[in-house]
């Protein structure tokens, strides 16, 4: 007897059809963008750097005075907050800058708004030893969720000639 074959049909699995391929790398690039994105944001952003030694041992020799503060509505109906005072330097060192940070807080003790700014700069020019300077500071960006308290005014920075 002679064994017959059958002729079986060969089955052949279908290739991936290419929008399978297409739509599989977007996902993956998307995924991979996403964690990125992600991965970037949690990040810290660098600051400006803090105090160094020496500026930290002469910010006894500052002295922040008749500091008052004035809330009052621009041409724009925008509120502008104006803190006005003096800087007295009682070391023996010329400064070239002194910037401080001012932190507004919410009724709930909250920080609201941090910003560094200049009461003494290059601009404005030097404060020698024994000299005092007035300075004005202009905040247009204070949220309306302040506390309307006089801000925390801490010396960030101190640069000597």
């Amino acid at each position: 007897m002679v064994a017959s074959k059958a002729a079986t049909p060969e089955t052949k699995q279908p290739p991936i059809p290419p929008i399978a391929i297409v739509v599989g790398l977007v996902l993956v690039a998307g995924l991979a963008c996403v964690l990125y994105l992600n991965h970037a944001a949690s990040k810290q952003p660098l600051g400006p750097p803090p105090l160094t030694g020496p500026a930290k041992a002469y910010v006894r020799s500052l002295k922040l005075s008749d500091v008052q503060m004035q809330a009052h509505e621009s041409y724009l109906k925008q509120q502008v907050v104006e803190i006005t005072g003096n800087i007295e330097n009682k070391g023996d060192r010329v400064l070239e800058v002194v910037q401080i940070n001012c932190v507004f807080t919410d009724p709930y003790g909250q920080v609201v708004l941090r910003e560094r700014v200049a009461i003494v700069s290059k601009k404005m020019g030097k404060l020698a030893p024994g000299e005092i300077k007035n300075f004005r500071l202009a905040f247009d960006n204070v949220p309306a969720d302040w506390n309307q308290a006089m801000p925390s005014m801490v010396i960030a920075n101190i640069e000597f000639s």
